[in-house]
């Protein structure tokens, strides 16, 4: 079929034709068209809709098919002038245009120029037979060449070879023939000014910016050459090369296609728009899985086009799945629960999540999260289905690190390595889509590739690979393109290595491992005023009240304390404390009774002490504290403080619950000034000078439970 690029070419019509052959339209496919497009190339494919018979290109032999339909089509073609360009497809680019290619070509001073090669393929006994060459490429590359059409003709009447023979020692065997190469006349393109060929030569091949344009550059001849293919085993080279050329990404103009194709939700009824499957998986112990549910519930997404299937391997996080679902299973068009109990393995709910989605008919997409995934921006969804890809995965990353869910390179066996984009793509210097070999944690999938290219049931599975490794390999070699966007900043993915479970509340212990995470679960959303816009106020002298902790942080650190629920007896004697003696006891847990000492002296360290050091200048601590605890108020227990100084340079006092609902009454007089702060608000932190001028009392609790933390700061 003749492919009209939408464009007639600029040449003569008796100059340029492209053939090639594609017996499917992949990734790779419609890649090559594009750039044809891009420079007016006007192309003929042969064997669309055939069944492909010509090997697999990476074992031989193979590509005879590809012989015979040229064979075919040469027989049409009468024009004596008319010159041929026969390349592959699912693994070219072209980076240049016909005017450049047909210059070089006559250049060439041959009526048939095959692209070279540095390796010798399939069978390394001919070597000697190919002529030497003074400069460049010895060996015949049959995945690109030029020639006039009856010059070809002549090169392939002879051809009476099965599909699955090779056509690489078919042209090589005529090449290396004197009389047929020197009556048919052909050369080798030794310098790559028309065609690289990629394997072997992956260190020869740099890209080259320039004027809003990107080439390849053969660094070796200093040559641009006009097609660029990834033969053997270099797709992910080609791939690398083809974010570029021809012109996709220049830093002139960014991301040039990141526009193209789109599909648009915007203008839909929520009836008409796509069903997506959204598969979680829960396979380790995991922070902040509670956020995880409050985020994908915040998904800008109609909940009735959503199915939910979650595989939840820790009985540990079994309560957090009930909770979300008993609250919300209803919203949603269908959910698919796997738990513990059911003992099946990862790789195995991984394929039945992805069955989920192939078996429903109206299911068009298939987006897998890792609960590990902090979804921050509502939009991805959205963003992803509009993007209109077979397979794409949004950019995440961990804060402070260059770490990030994709891999811009493989190393030879086919684990990490660095790009060399990977940087600026990470910084966000370069943005745009970019096809990568390795993506993990969070991906969007269309249903239709799920059900042809990638309906194998072993795509998770490997001898020597991970899972996630494996499942890109196999990706990858069924030529579906793995796309990266960091057009947006989609989030990022937590620390899962230290999680410890033994508390009730373990995220309380995520300060070291996600801060990022800890803070804006824990730290009033109101704190970051308090240095910078004064929020603070100042109830007594010398007493400064702002925000520190959120509500959720204050029923954690009261649930925590209840669940250890060790509180001490009030009395004088104390054996917690250094020589035993509290001459003003309360009734207490202490900070380091749950082992909370080290987060407790990084939170003083990172959110009171600049606020110390603003309002008492001069005065820089190092937060150190002998006592931190949580007091419990009640009025059949102990309901007041009786005046005292504190064993400190200033105190922190923060309210944990609310006086009018948790409790009646309660409050902190300072008798120098005969001032009372008696309506604390919860997550508030009082501050004041622990000794001399503050003599202070707490006042009673007359109904409810009152629950504060004290720290005693520069004792």
């Amino acid at each position: 079929n003749w492919l009209s690029c939408g464009c007639k070419s600029k040449e003569p019509r008796t100059y340029l034709l492209v053939l090639t052959v594609a017996s499917q339209e992949t990734d790779g496919f419609r890649r090559f068209l594009r750039s044809a497009k891009h420079f007016n190339y006007t192309i003929k494919v042969l064997g669309g809709g055939e069944t492909w018979e010509g090997g697999d290109y990476i074992s031989p032999p193979g590509g005879g098919q590809k012989v015979r339909l040229l064979k075919s089509a040469l027989e049409d073609i009468q024009e004596e002038n008319k010159v041929i360009l026969f390349v592959d497809s699912y693994d070219v680019i072209f980076s240049s245009g016909p005017k450049e290619l047909l210059k070089k070509f006559q250049q060439a001073k041959h009526r048939v120029v095959f692209s070279a090669e540095t390796l010798i393929w399939p069978d390394r006994h001919l070597e000697d037979k190919h002529p030497h060459v003074r400069e460049g490429k010895r060996f015949l590359g049959a995945g690109g060449f030029i020639g006039y059409a009856p010059n070809l003709k002549k090169m392939v009447s002879d051809w009476s070879g099965a599909d699955s023979d090779s056509d690489q020692l078919y042209f090589t065997k005529i090449y290396i023939n004197p009389e047929k190469r020197k009556s048919i006349n052909i050369t080798l393109d030794s310098k790559c000014r028309l065609f690289q060929n990629l394997h072997g030569a992956l260190d020869e091949v740099v890209l080259k910016f320039e004027d809003g344009r990107v080439r390849a550059r053969n660094v070796l001849y200093d040559t641009l050459p006009v097609i660029i293919h990834g033969n053997g085993p270099t797709k992910l080279q080609i791939n690398y090369l083809g974010n570029y050329i021809p012109n996709l990404w220049t830093f002139e103009t960014g991301c040039t296609i990141c526009n193209e194709n789109l599909r648009p939700l915007s203008g839909l009824q929520e009836s008409e728009y796509p069903v997506v499957v959204i598969g979680i998986f829960i396979q380790q112990p995991t922070p902040f899985v509670t956020v995880f549910f409050e985020r994908l519930l915040n998904l800008k997404y109609p909940k009735n086009r959503i199915q939910l299937f979650i595989y939840n391997q820790e009985s540990h996080h079994e309560p957090h799945v009930r909770t979300f679902l008993e609250y919300h299973e209803s919203e949603y068009q269908g959910v698919k629960l796997i738990g513990p109990e059911e003992d099946i393995d990862p790789v195995t709910s991984r394929n039945i999540g992805f069955e989920m989605c192939r078996d429903n008919i109206d299911c068009e997409y298939f987006f897998s999260i890792d609960v590990d995934v902090v979804l921050k921006n509502e939009d991805t969804l959205r963003i992803l289905i509009e993007l209109n890809k077979p397979f794409i995965a949004p950019m995440m990353t961990k804060p402070g690190r260059l770490w990030t869910n994709f891999w811009g390179a493989l190393s030879a066996d086919g684990y990490y390595a660095r790009s060399e984009d990977y940087v600026d793509i990470v910084q966000g210097h370069r943005v745009g889509l970019w096809n990568v070999p390795y993506v993990s944690h969070i991906f969007l999938i269309k249903a239709d590739a799920l059900r042809t290219d990638l309906k194998d049931p072993d795509l998770f599975e490997s001898a020597t690979l991970d899972p996630d490794m494996a499942f890109c390999s196999k990706v990858r070699n069924k030529g579906v393109f793995m796309f990266v966007t960091n057009m947006h900043t989609y989030g990022r993915v937590l620390s899962t290595e230290n999680y410890q479970t033994n508390h009730l509340h373990n995220d309380l212990w995520q300060m070291f491992e996600n801060p990022v995470e800890w803070e804006e679960r824990y730290i009033h959303e109101n704190y970051s005023k308090v240095l910078k816009d004064a929020f603070i106020e100042t109830p007594c002298p010398d007493v400064y009240w702002f925000p520190v902790f959120t509500d959720v942080a204050c029923k954690h650190l009261i649930e925590e304390m209840e669940h250890f629920g060790q509180w001490s007896g009030g009395g004088n004697v104390d054996n917690r404390i250094q020589g035993g003696y509290e001459n003003v006891p309360t009734i207490d847990i202490h900070m380091n009774q749950i082992g909370y000492e080290k987060e407790w002296h990084k939170f003083l360290l990172d959110y009171v002490a600049p606020v110390t050091e603003q309002m008492y200048p001069g005065y820089y601590t190092r937060a150190q504290f002998d006592l931190a605890f949580v007091v419990r108020y009640k009025p059949d227990e102990q309901p007041a403080l009786r005046p005292h100084h504190d064993a400190s340079t200033f105190t922190i006092n923060i309210a944990l619950n609310q006086v009018g609902i948790d409790y009646q009454g309660g409050g902190c007089r300072f008798l120098r000034y005969n001032c009372s702060i008696k309506a604390p608000r919860r997550g508030w932190a009082l501050m004041h000078p622990g000794r001399l001028t503050h003599y202070h009392e707490g006042l009673p609790t007359v109904e409810g439970v009152r629950y504060i933390v004290v720290s005693f700061v520069d004792p």
